[in-house]
């Protein structure tokens, strides 16, 4: 017999198999805080469900976890007019992001929504949680990525695929520095995931940090501090699900996330929330599992690249805090940015003595990493007797290395200051600094 004459028939079943013909909805009843309890649907971790409130309007949440046979449901928007015997219904689908070519110079909202008031048309979706690239797979990074920032691309230079936390109390001028790297770096596209952020500094940083040049090539991810936890929390998967897409592309990418501190913060919101114990700071176990998680998703792949620069607040200018700790752990180097540097108006504030990048002997050359060296030993040795030096109890003479620190420490300071709107080439970077070198040692 002709299997032609089947194959309507096998495709019947295979719909009919597919198909829920009959939608079971389970009702809301109890809400404690942050959570949604809920008797029924079947349901599974992690599944977006839609809750009809009073109004008719639907309200997506995520289910986060189970607890006496009850959904404990957690809202990805406010859920105000949801009231007890509320219907929900599962949708069988977790979150995933839309993406495609035209994303570039487009601003989204923590689950990939356009928020620019702009349409956009997916080409496809790719998963909020993707695994990291196979170790084995892992291209190493034997290559530098100029970020335009002289004291970076001097002191602790970047490779690209690295991952580097920029680490500073508030008002130190973060997102600026963030701002120049996005405008100034040799990257092919640059991600921006902007967590917790106050709405007010949104558009101050599209406008005035990014501006026309940097966001022409960028795609900007947008979870302010008045948004739900769950939704502040998703905008780290969604910028790093978008990075990865253009990644497979075979595209290097600048990643840049301002700031791990607030998605913890966040987390910690919905962890409190679900019942999980308090450890650290209050910071639940979630925290501290999901971090190296997401960040291990950045880097190289067999096809392109991710460099993720990581913002971290630090928490009353303590830099040993948990979350500081745990992020330095994880990533290949840190930029501090130092609160008197910034009160003596030296900007970008970098602390270049501080500061260290675990890639650059491998991206730098033996001329710029002598030079990197040198230097930055001339500059402990100044502020080693800096308070000698400003009281008047050094005599000059008395040490030749502290003559020569105090001598040049002024063009050294030039050197490693920049103005927000200058882009520092990096062949001209390197150069200036070995001639530093050679006119200090001549």
């Amino acid at each position: 017999m002709n299997p032609e004459v089947f194959a309507p028939i096998q495709w019947l079943q295979e719909t009919m198999r597919q198909t829920d013909f009959i939608t079971l909805n389970g009702k809301v009843e109890k809400i404690i805080g942050l959570t949604i309890e809920s008797a029924g649907p079947e349901v599974f971790l992690g599944e977006v469900c839609v809750i009809k409130n009073l109004n008719g309007e639907r309200i997506l949440c995520e289910v986060v976890g189970f607890k006496d046979n009850r959904i404990i449901l957690m809202p990805l928007e406010d859920f105000e007019g949801v009231s007890l015997g509320c219907p929900v219904a599962g949708t069988k689908r977790t979150l995933d992001v839309g993406v495609g070519d035209d994303m570039l110079s487009r601003v989204f909202d923590g689950i990939g929504q356009p928020i620019d008031g702009k349409p956009f048309f997916p080409k496809g979706y790719v998963s909020l949680n993707n695994s990291p690239p196979n170790p084995l797979v892992r291209a190493r990074i034997k290559e530098s990525l100029p970020v335009g920032v002289r004291a970076i691309d001097a002191f602790t230079t970047l490779g690209r695929g690295q991952r580097i936390g920029i680490f500073s109390g508030s008002g130190v001028g973060k997102s600026t520095t963030m701002g120049m790297i996005a405008r100034n770096t040799r990257a092919d596209v640059n991600v921006i995931g902007l967590i917790g952020e106050r709405g007010r500094e949104v558009r101050e940083f599209l406008e005035r940090d990014l501006g026309e040049e940097g966001l022409r090539r960028s795609a900007v991810v947008v979870s302010t501090s008045d948004q739900p936890a769950l939704m502040r929390v998703k905008a780290l998967y969604t910028s790093t699900s978008i990075a990865e897409y253009f990644r497979d592309r075979g595209l290097n990418v600048m990643l840049m996330v301002d700031s791990l501190t607030r998605w913890s913060m966040a987390q910690r919101e919905l962890g409190l929330a679900i019942g999980e114990p308090p450890t650290t700071r209050g910071y639940p176990p979630s925290v501290f599992a999901g971090l190296p998680k997401v960040l291990e998703r950045a880097g190289n792949s067999d096809k392109g690249s991710i460099t993720g620069i990581y913002t971290v607040l630090v928490e009353g200018d303590d830099f040993n805090e948990p979350i500081s700790d745990t992020v330095r752990g994880i990533v290949d180097g840190h930029i501090i940015l130092s609160r008197k540097l910034a009160e003596g108006n030296h900007f970008p504030a970098i602390d270049v003595l501080a500061s260290i990048s675990r890639l650059m002997p491998e991206v730098a050359d033996k001329e710029h990493l002598k030079a990197s060296r040198a230097l930055k030993d001339l500059i402990s040795t100044y502020y080693a007797a800096k308070d000698l030096i400003d009281v008047g109890a050094y005599k000059d003479g008395s040490d030749i290395k502290i003559d020569q620190a105090k001598k040049y420490i002024s063009t050294i300071n030039g050197f490693l200051q920049q103005e927000v709107a200058d882009k520092a080439i990096f062949e001209e970077t390197v150069n200036r600094l070995k001639k530093i070198l050679q006119t200090i040692q001549s």
